[in-house]
């Protein structure tokens, strides 16, 4: 009996995830045997047979302490090799495969390095062959760049953001030597039991096999489009994708409807701008710590009671404009409906189309979706002397922030298998951007945040706080080591154990102009400013929810991130080129409060009270 609801309990915890993955029930009873007595008995069922090698070219290092077999792997196949075959009804025919490797991206080659025996079961699994004992940087790359084809993904549910950030791992040499069919004769999931904490992969037959036959999975299973298949499969199987067309025009009306049906958002019904008698005393709601500890003009005070608000300040997305609107038309708030078309990536790459063509406008680096435009991204990749560009990319999610889940490679593969986790944009990587000489390292990479404010759309409104924060890489820019955090990447204060280096506006603009000769803050600004006017226009060009709603009571606060590339004007000359990495909305303005004191005071001053005088913005549109 209490067998019995133990195995109830196991049910009623993991059978969601089995129904999900397609896990027959008949195997239900029998997988959770096994795990409990963690019983791998694939071994008495099949075997590991290697077929050949493939004659190509061994490429060898000059240092002659590895052998890199990338084009000369072994070919494996795993076959059935119990005398009676298996059958499909058979309860018992589940079996557990484990991960030789589980980790997340950024923490690979660390692993590699500090883990001992793993640098060589990787190499051994993967067919890349050295000799020494000692860590090789070369062993480390080549494994960094093979492991794509061995990967698989699953994500944790709960937890922190950081939690969150998918898992990759690798089968053990028997689950990886599993090789791929269109028709393939068993299924296999990722699976999590939760009493031991403990992520397998689950293998099952999809029909009757006999002794000598091979076992196979499907490794784009799920995906019915053979042009998405044949894209999905390159990282095992090329393909010439030539003829595939990598311009990309600007998404259907469709496409807009169905995003703002996903995010349940209801447009506003028409309203009259409110109209508040001068000098009144605003009532503000607010679930934002930040304005509640800095906010402390006259005119606004707070209220607890959100049917007392004259303004709601939220930190998260109001849902149902239309019923705001009916019922309390004269409530302002921080926001926008379908502010999501700037503040999600896929979003604001598919609106900066409507300039620029399909190579999108200047200020934005070419973007792709990766689950919809993958064919595109491909094409465009596999022909690069087509745009006279070098080949690195960075990988982001659509809708994630501080740099988290974000990959930058020139590895087509690990830029495929990216589909696999959380949903995803590739852009071109800005392989030649405006360093900033620090003493204390050299040149590296910077970026910049600008808060903006949007007071109406139409007409529209933008205004520039003139105080803009930097951020920096810790070490030398280089196109190499694209997993080191603190070279390729400028988000420091939520990174642990790393320095933090902060240069106030007014410092860094004449220690820029030094470093730049010829080159004035005040020019560069006019060109950043002149790409947000262009992207705020783009964004409000067309009725919601094709851009962002002309809702009279709405005001909204972002930051948005930039960097500067070295291009060429149409006449040829060297120009610092700006590049708009994303906007978010409702950002952590926690520096800001801290050295400018103003700042809440400043905010609210222009987009409630339409003061902008001494409020330390510029109006650019």
């Amino acid at each position: 009996m209490a067998q019995q609801d133990a195995y109830d309990r196991f049910v009623q915890l993991h059978a969601a995830a089995l129904s999900s993955s397609a896990v027959p029930t008949r195997y239900w009873k029998s997988l959770y045997e096994k795990l409990n007595s963690e019983m791998f008995d694939a071994g008495e069922m099949f075997g590991i047979m290697q077929v050949e090698e493939l004659e190509e070219e061994t490429e060898v290092q000059e240092d002659s302490k590895m052998k890199t077999n990338s084009r000369n792997e072994p070919c494996y196949k795993v076959i059935v090799t119990h005398e009676n075959g298996l059958q499909a009804s058979n309860p018992h025919c589940i079996f557990l495969i484990d991960h030789a490797w589980t980790y997340r991206v950024e923490h690979a080659r660390e692993q590699l390095l500090q883990v001992p025996g793993l640098l060589h079961r990787m190499g051994n699994l993967m067919g890349i062959e050295f000799h020494g004992e000692v860590p090789d940087e070369g062993v480390v790359e080549e494994v960094l760049k093979q492991m794509w084809k061995y990967n698989q993904t699953y994500q944790l549910a709960a937890g922190s953001a950081e939690e969150k950030v998918p898992v990759w791992y690798i089968m053990d040499e028997f689950g990886s030597r599993i090789q791929h069919s269109d028709v393939p004769t068993f299924g296999t999931a990722p699976f999590f039991y939760m009493q031991q904490e403990i992520a397998y992969t689950l293998l099952w037959p999809l029909r009757d096999l006999e002794n000598g036959d091979e076992v196979t999975r499907d490794y784009t299973y799920g995906v019915l489009d053979p042009l998405i298949r044949k894209c999905l499969l390159l990282p095992w199987k090329p393909a010439d994708l030539s003829d595939v067309s990598y311009h990309l025009p600007e998404p259907p009306e469709t496409h807009y409807q169905a995003i703002i049906a996903e995010n349940k958002e209801t447009l506003p019904v028409s309203i009259k701008p409110p109209a508040y008698p001068k000098n009144k005393i605003f009532n503000v709601h607010q679930k934002c710590q930040q304005v509640l500890n800095n906010l402390n003009h006259p005119r606004f005070t707070f209220t607890e009671d959100e049917k007392e608000a004259d303004i709601l300040y939220n930190f998260s997305h109001i849902k149902d404009y239309r019923k705001l609107s009916e019922e309390r038309p004269h409530v302002m708030l921080n926001q926008f409906p379908c502010e999501n078309l700037l503040t999600v990536k896929d979003c604001l790459a598919s609106i900066s189309r409507r300039i620029g063509g399909s190579d999108g406008p200047k200020w934005l680096p070419r973007t792709f979706n990766l689950q919809t435009e993958l064919t595109q991204f491909i094409s465009i990749f596999s022909t690069p002397e087509r745009w006279d560009e070098d080949n690195h990319w960075i990988c982001k999610p659509w809708n994630l922030a501080r740099s988290l889940d974000t990959h930058i490679t020139n590895n087509l593969g690990y830029i495929i298998r990216q589909r696999e986790s959380t949903p995803k944009v590739v852009s071109k990587y800005i392989e030649d951007p405006v360093l900033f000489h620090r003493d204390d390292v050299g040149l590296v990479k910077f970026d910049i945040r600008y808060i903006v404010l949007l007071q109406s759309v139409k007409p529209l409104k933008l205004y520039a706080y003139d105080v803009f924060w930097l951020r920096f890489s810790n070490r030398m820019f280089a196109l190499d080591k694209l997993d080191d955090y603190e070279k390729h990447f400028t988000v420091m204060n939520y990174a642990q154990n790393v320095q933090l280096k902060q240069v106030h506006c007014a410092e860094f603009i004449p220690l820029f102009e030094k470093q730049y000769p010829g080159y004035s803050w005040k020019d560069t600004q006019a060109e950043i400013f002149k790409a947000f006017v262009e992207l705020f226009q783009v964004a409000t060009a067309k009725p919601a929810p094709l851009g962002i709603c002309d809702y009279p009571s709405s005001r909204a606060v972002y930051a948005i991130d930039l960097m500067l590339k070295w291009d060429k004007n149409s006449e040829g000359k060297r120009i610092m080129q700006p590049q708009i990495l994303e906007v978010n909305f409702n950002p952590d303005c926690a520096r800001a409060c801290q050295y400018h004191t103003t700042f809440f005071n400043d905010i609210f001053s222009v987009l409630f009270l339409d003061e902008p005088k001494n409020c330390n913005v510029t109006c650019i549109v």
